[in-house]
Formats: structure tokens, C-alpha cells, sequence
């Protein structure tokens, strides 16, 4: 089974691919109240912490990607 097409416009996210589509193996969507949270990503793409908490977004721009990580400058 695989996972939904997780579709972004960030291009100098490391996990963005062609398609502007996602290749990280976890992706944490947050809302903007805690968008200065600092959650760990590691190098594998994996979180090395969970949400424990659990909000409520009227809309999407409410929400944004904790899962971004610059690309590296070749």
C-alpha cells in the first residue's frame, strides 16, 4: 500500500521532487499558533519527535509544514 501524493511548492526543500511532490517518509503539519515549535528532523527524513497535542485549523492557512528542510548548496 502506498501513501498519498503529497503535493508542495517549496522547491529548495530538500524533500521536494519533481511534480512539486514530497518524497519525505514523514511529513508533520502543525497550525500557525505553533509554528515556531522546533521539531527535530532527522537526515533520514524521520521525526524524532510526535505532536502530542492536537489542535483544530478553521482553514488551511492556518496550517503550515514542520517537515522542510533546506536544500544543501551543491
Amino acid at each position: 500500500m502506498t501513501g498519498p501524493v503529497v503535493k508542495c511548492n517549496v522547491a529548495n526543500c530538500a524533500y521536494w521532487t519533481a511534480g512539486n511532490r514530497c518524497s519525505a517518509d514523514e511529513i508533520l503539519v502543525e497550525i500557525d499558533a505553533h509554528a515556531t515549535k522546533d521539531y527535530d528532523v532527522e537526515a533520514s527524513g524521520e521525526l524524532s519527535a510526535d505532536a502530542l497535542h492536537k489542535d483544530k485549523a478553521e482553514n488551511t492557512a492556518e496550517t503550515c509544514c514542520h517537515t522542510f528542510k533546506p536544500k544543501e548548496s551543491k
